[in-house]
């Protein structure tokens, strides 16, 4: 599993480690985990049901940035607890974004317990760029009193920034078969 950290402008309440890593790849679907500890004060969102959203990092959200090839564009997961999710398409970073078509929604379910939190999303791999790609894991979790805490494999700057080059520091290779 990578560990993520949080940006140290916004530290977390109660929430010690976040992990994520990807447990399933192959021609069908992404599966993605990301594992929380010291989760009492984590505010989950309201079961919703599926369907796009936008705005879902404003509460707890799980996100995923991949970048194919050597240009500048990228897609962004957002992926909510409450099951609702989006995908962007960028041209490059925070630029030409656009709702990427997806020919199915994504899976999502949140296992919460007292200390610890899983999160899993399976993701149709046909609504994806091809792999390989160079990927960033990153959440947004708020806390009680809405303190809010920004995780990622890296910062590079004074304010969060997911969108950061910087961030896709995993490398993924296409499933072999695919």
């Amino acid at each position: 599993m990578a560990e993520l950290t949080f940006h140290p402008a916004h530290p977390p309440l109660a929430v010690r480690s976040m992990e994520a890593r990807i447990i399933g790849f192959d021609a069908t679907w992404l599966r993605v985990r990301w594992k929380l500890l010291g989760v009492g004060k984590l505010v989950v969102p309201a079961f919703a049901g599926k369907g796009r959203a936008d705005g879902l990092w404003q509460t707890t959200c799980f996100e995923l940035f991949l970048k194919a090839g050597e240009g500048t564009a990228y897609a962004e997961i957002n992926l909510s607890p409450s099951e609702r999710w989006n995908v962007y398409d960028f041209a490059a970073r925070r630029e030409g974004m656009s709702e990427r078509p997806m020919p199915r929604e994504p899976d999502c379910a949140m296992r919460l317990g007292t200390d610890m939190a899983i999160f899993d999303a399976a993701i149709p791999v046909s609504g994806l760029p091809d792999a390989p790609w160079r990927c960033g894991f990153t959440a947004v979790l708020e806390e009680q009193g809405g303190q809010k805490s920004y995780w990622a494999l890296a910062h590079a700057n004074d304010a969060p920034d997911f969108h950061d080059p910087a961030c896709f520091l995993e490398k993924v290779a296409a499933p072999s078969g695919a």
